[in-house]
């Protein structure tokens, strides 16, 4: 058994070495492409990305040389800002939708995050409700692209409608309506008599299949009666498809408990321990909590908010179905693998209580940003963010209470230590 501040004892044992060191062979070489195909997504979408905005600049650049050649550069910068306008009015503006503390608007990512958790939750309350043994889900809900794709041709191509641009709660409030008009839930049950085996009773399991449908953009204009702009401005949408995506997985810093913390951060503070605490921000509000939800892959998990059998034993969500996300631990994991490109993996492929042999014990006083805490037992984990204005720590933590990777104080945490990264 290792000590925490040291790393366990290896003992040899020269075949089963040679098996692991071929399973962890195996299980690099998966990594490592999931990362690749991660950053060809990524390289994708800012493609397109950019074509979309040379677009848009070209049209300004030439409505404004336009303007400008009659004498007009007042109307030039007036003929821009309106042009501005009327794409942040449009349908197109979705692609602008980000958070804002004024307004209370959050960005695609994290309102995704948000309604890809009650699908869970729904479901996990039809299993419960009637006392089920076992889930089978069969089916998956659409791709969040077609979703978005359909609620801004719905709610900015309409006659009287308003901006996607701004994700506010009456937006928000929209777009889950229209994801639960294209994600359709049906169930049905059945039994399996097991007979008597050794020790074990004759038993009944309850079997509940819940199967989703999922209703396809050409099905929405006909639910919706879209009028002819309508499907224009959805056609548009879906051409650039990949763009949509791109926005439900931006790494985007966008909550503010997150843009205040990195603020306040010293400014002698290591160049190592900054990125760690940068790095961890930029999943606070989109991804959801997972028993056993591990991510080796540098940027965005393509695996996140995909309905997902929890395997792990343990909890009280084993063997329902979730949005895939993380666990305290594994969030701690993704976070450090992401800050060295992939090269460090803190729990070297253990949990919380791995993750604490690999530090050292330190007080709360020495905790500095980017430095780990622990529930007693090791039984969940975060990272120290910084401190609040009187002192007291805060804390960066997939929690499993707010299904979400969260910002808080240090209640329930009872040890810091150093992690022998630094």
């Amino acid at each position: 058994m290792g000590k925490p501040g040291g790393k366990p004892p290896v003992r040899a044992f020269p075949a089963r070495q040679a098996r692991r060191a071929a399973e962890a062979g195996a299980r690099l070489a998966q990594t490592q492409k999931a990362a690749k195909v991660a950053r060809m997504t990524a390289r994708q979408a800012a493609q397109a990305a950019n074509r979309a905005l040379r677009a848009v600049i070209a049209a300004a650049k030439a409505l404004a040389a336009a303007a400008t050649a009659g004498g007009g550069v007042v109307i030039a910068v007036v003929v821009v800002i309106c042009l501005c306008g009327i794409i942040l009015a449009s349908p197109l503006g979705i692609f602008f939708a980000g958070p804002d503390e004024t307004t209370g608007a959050i960005s695609p990512a994290q309102a995704v995050a948000q309604i890809n958790g009650e699908l869970g939750e729904k479901i996990s309350s039809m299993q419960a409700e009637g006392g089920y043994d076992t889930l089978e889900i069969q089916g998956q809900p659409p791709p969040w692209s077609d979703i978005l794709a359909v609620f801004a041709a719905k709610t900015a191509g309409a006659a009287d409608g308003t901006t996607v641009a701004i994700l506010d709660a009456a937006n928000v409030e929209a777009l889950r309506t229209v994801f639960w008009d294209m994600t359709k839930l049906a169930s049905s049950s059945r039994a399996v008599e097991h007979p008597a085996s050794g020790d074990t009773p004759a038993w009944t399991e309850q079997i509940l299949t819940v199967t989703i449908t999922a209703r396809t953009p050409d099905d929405m204009r006909v639910f919706y009666s879209f009028t002819e702009e309508q499907n224009k401005a959805l056609d548009e949408l879906l051409a650039n498809s990949d763009m949509l995506a791109a926005l439900t997985g931006d790494l985007t810093i966008s909550d503010a408990t997150a843009k205040k913390l990195l603020a306040d951060l010293p400014a002698d503070l290591d160049p190592e321990r900054r990125a760690v605490v940068e790095t961890a921000c930029r999943l606070v509000g989109k991804v959801n909590y997972f028993w056993g939800g591990k991510s080796l892959v540098i940027g965005w998990d393509s695996r996140w908010g995909q309905l997902t059998k929890v395997w792990a034993d343990g909890s009280s969500t084993t063997g329902t179905y979730l949005p895939y996300g993380l666990d305290c631990s594994g969030f701690v994991d993704w976070v450090f693998y992401n800050v060295t490109d992939g090269e460090y993996v803190i729990g070297h492929g253990g949990g919380a209580h791995m993750q604490h042999t690999y530090c050292t014990p330190i007080s709360w006083d020495e905790a500095l940003p980017g430095d780990l805490v622990f529930y007693p037992g090791d039984e969940h984990v975060g990272i120290v963010g910084g401190r609040d204005t009187n002192g007291r720590l805060l804390i960066i933590h997939c929690a499993f209470s707010q299904n979400n990777v969260v910002i808080t104080e240090s209640e329930g945490f009872v040890a810091a230590a150093k992690p022998s990264f630094y």
